[in-house]
């Protein structure tokens, strides 16, 4: 079937679909589990990471983001899981599973991906770098004259920074960094105080270099890195004069990384995560990764320090840190082995206007991010900084980027005179202390800071310019899928628009009053706004879609998002493939609706583009009888963005930018035949293949231009 076509195969009729018992939608066995979802998603990144056709270094990134999304998955989603289990308040999703069952599935499948992450590093990354002269030499391959160069590296630039820790009463076992690289040594001997040695602990400070190049003068290749880790096993002798080091083992300890704060009883929020900051490193374990040839004995002591059990332990096949290899990325000048650069495109209005006020009260810009550059963003708001006419600027910012130079254009706007209003959000998950630190910059210049709502993450992206112009006020706006940064812009695909309409303006500027002051729900005009009328409204052009397809009409519905797993819009899509609505959905991570099944989601069909870029963008398009209507969003279709975040989807009103997006966004990636996994109705994934098709790849198809 064409995915560009708006009508849908066979709709079905209203006599027809009205003789048919209604199915049970709520039925657990219809929903996947939204946490084991989250987790498949990396098995599609570490494919990346095995694909020939991707450049070798961007493969071995590819395989260090599997490792970085992992860590995080249990900081955060194991350890909800394990909390709600340990006090019995978790309260089941749609698939019903108690906490202990989808641990215990998330323990087996995560095993799984531990070990396919070092079947793919030791027999398919090593051998194909080695190749390229980039070689990670082991211990047992040092020359003589490496190991004498090494030996010296150690004592001048380690040792001196190491505090080994022997264990007994006197010296208890100390706090672990969260992820922090650690070695267990044990010992035989005596010291200088006729203490018996057993056991002993070395902490790799986060100082020193988890990869060391070795110099041209005593490597082997063009390339030749060695790991600390190797360093600290090979050279634990000298870390403990006058005992003989029986093993050493490397281990990694995972903790709870989300920040507790109740903000109906704290004064000061910003004081507040500051505090919980200082103790997220140490706060509750929640997985140990631990060298394989670990003996059982040490397992045993480690887990019981930590408060874990043996279901908690990953066993590494070499480096437990090994995301720490992606260091090499920039260590190494083979442009010939990453992906080729590319320039943006500028926005033509730059070249058209010497304004961007003006070129933007003539037609509204859209922006498609990396392929279009993220300058055209930077440039309104330095205009906008400089320019006498405009007097007010509000801007959201969730991450950012401590050196984004439009914090630098915040703080000159303020100092020219402008009245500056920009909402941080300091609860942006691992950007906190980032967030908290420009917040103090802007207020320090002048800018009115304020810290969203209480209780609802402010997520929409949103930048408003006010303007004077021949004696009247105008409203310029910025409206995004994706985050003011610099350095994201250039690797997570995104739409934007930039507009003059007085409604869309007039929207935003009532969505500011809520955020700044304490205004009530505004009736919006054009802008759909979470918690307010996002869901309620998405739920609504479902049901149109629905009726449509009652009254024989062409109905179809096309969402791209990065996750679906709200309930209710689940089931609202359910029901309109059961009433023959024709549904593609491109979800880039978790998503928890089963394509596919008969006589539920038989005209349901979802897929994911995981390639060079990070699927990023949320495009929401409804057929609405041949009238299509297309929304770009902050708010993917889950449960935390529809009720508990501020969000906001803006339509694309002009027709030929709604073209572009339907074009660009959607049918491209529909047509994706070769970085596009299908899913299955069981939750698990199959990539798509050419076949005798002309092969598609539809980051490809529009980085073409540019490369």
């Amino acid at each position: 079937m064409d995915p560009s076509r708006q009508d849908s195969a066979v709709n079905a009729s209203p006599e027809h679909a009205h003789s048919k018992p209604a199915p049970d939608l709520l039925q657990p066995e219809l929903y996947i589990n939204r946490e084991l979802a989250a987790l498949e998603f990396n098995f599609r990144v570490l494919a990346q990471a095995r694909d020939p056709d991707v450049p070798l270094l961007e493969r071995l990134r590819f395989l260090c983001i599997t490792n970085t999304n992992l860590d995080e998955f249990f900081e955060v989603r194991v350890a909800a899981l394990r909390h709600h289990y340990a006090f019995g308040d978790a309260i089941p999703g749609p698939d019903r599973m108690a906490a202990r069952e989808v641990l215990d599935q998330i323990r087996e499948r995560a095993l799984e991906l531990t070990a396919e992450q070092y079947v793919v590093w030791h027999e398919e990354l090593l051998p194909a770098l080695e190749a390229e002269g980039i070689r990670f030499v082991s211990r047992r391959d040092w020359s003589d004259k490496q190991q004498r160069w090494l030996k010296g590296y150690f004592q001048n630039e380690i040792l001196p920074v190491l505090s080994p820790l022997g264990l007994d009463p006197a010296h208890p076992f100390p706090r672990i960094l969260n992820k922090s690289l650690n070695l267990a040594v044990t010992l035989e001997g005596r010291d200088a105080f006729g203490r018996e040695g057993h056991m002993a602990l070395v902490r790799a400070p986060r100082s020193l270099p988890r990869i060391i190049r070795l110099p041209d003068e005593v490597a082997g290749g063009p390339h030749d890195f060695v790991f600390l880790s190797g360093l600290l096993h090979h050279f634990a002798d000298d870390m403990f004069p006058g005992f003989e080091v029986k093993g050493s083992y490397q281990f990694r300890v995972t903790r709870n990384s989300e920040l507790i704060v109740d903000e109906d009883e704290v004064e000061n929020l910003a004081s507040a995560l500051s505090e919980e900051l200082a103790g997220r490193g140490y706060a509750m374990p929640v997985r140990l990764e631990i060298a394989s040839d670990c003996p059982k004995p040490i397992t045993d002591l480690l887990t019981a320090n930590f408060g874990l059990g043996e279901h908690d332990v990953y066993r590494c096949d070499g480096p437990v840190n090994l995301n720490r290899v992606i260091a090499i990325y920039d260590m190494i000048e083979r442009p010939d082995l990453k992906f080729a650069p590319f320039t943006p495109r500028l926005a033509p209005a730059l070249a058209q206007h010497t304004s961007l006020f003006e070129a933007v009260a003539h037609r509204d810009i859209l922006l498609h991010q990396p392929y279009d550059a993220f300058q055209t963003v930077v440039e309104l708001l330095r205009q906008a900084a400089q320019d006498p006419q405009v007097l007010a600027i509000k801007q959201t910012l969730y991450r950012v980027g401590i050196e984004s130079p439009l914090i630098d254009l915040l703080v000159q706007a303020a100092r020219n005179g402008k009245d500056v209003t920009v909402v941080v959000e300091l609860r942006a998950r691992f950007d906190e202390a980032a967030n908290i630190e420009l917040a103090t910059r802007l207020q320090e210049a002048g800018v009115q800071v304020v810290y969203g709502v209480v209780g609802h993450k402010t997520h929409a992206k949103m930048l408003l310019i006010v303007r004077r112009e021949e004696g009247r006020l105008r409203r310029y706006a910025h409206l995004s899928t994706g985050n003011y940064h610099t350095g994201t812009s250039r690797v997570y695909t995104d739409l934007s628009l930039i507009t003059a309409h007085p409604e869309i303006g007039e929207d935003m500027h009532n969505i500011f009053q809520q955020l700044s002051g304490l205004g009530q729900m505004a009736r919006l005009k054009r802008l759909l706004q979470s918690p307010f009328s996002l869901h309620q409204g998405l739920l609504e052009r479902i049901d149109r879609e629905i009726a449509h397809a009652h009254a024989g009409k062409p109905a179809r519905i096309i969402a791209r998002m990065n996750a679906i797993n709200e309930p209710s819009v689940v089931e609202a899509l359910y029901k309109a493939s059961c009433a023959g609505v024709e549904i593609d959905l491109i979800v880039r991570g978790a998503c928890t609706l089963r394509p596919g099944l008969p006589g539920i989601s038989e005209t349901i069909r979802v897929r994911s583009i995981v390639g060079r870029f990070l699927e990023h963008s949320r495009v929401y398009w409804f057929g609405n009888g041949g009238e299509p209507e297309l929304y770009c969003s902050s708010a993917d279709w889950m449960e935390r963005n529809l009720r508990h975040r501020i969000e906001v989807a803006f339509p694309i009103l002009d027709p030929e930018l709604a073209q572009r997006v339907y074009d660009e966004a959607l049918v491209n990636y529909l047509q994706d035949n070769t970085q596009a996994w299908l899913l299955n109705s069981d939750g698990r994934y199959t990539r798509t293949e050419p076949g005798d098709a002309p092969p598609h790849s539809a980051q490809k198809a529009l980085l073409a231009p540019l490369l």
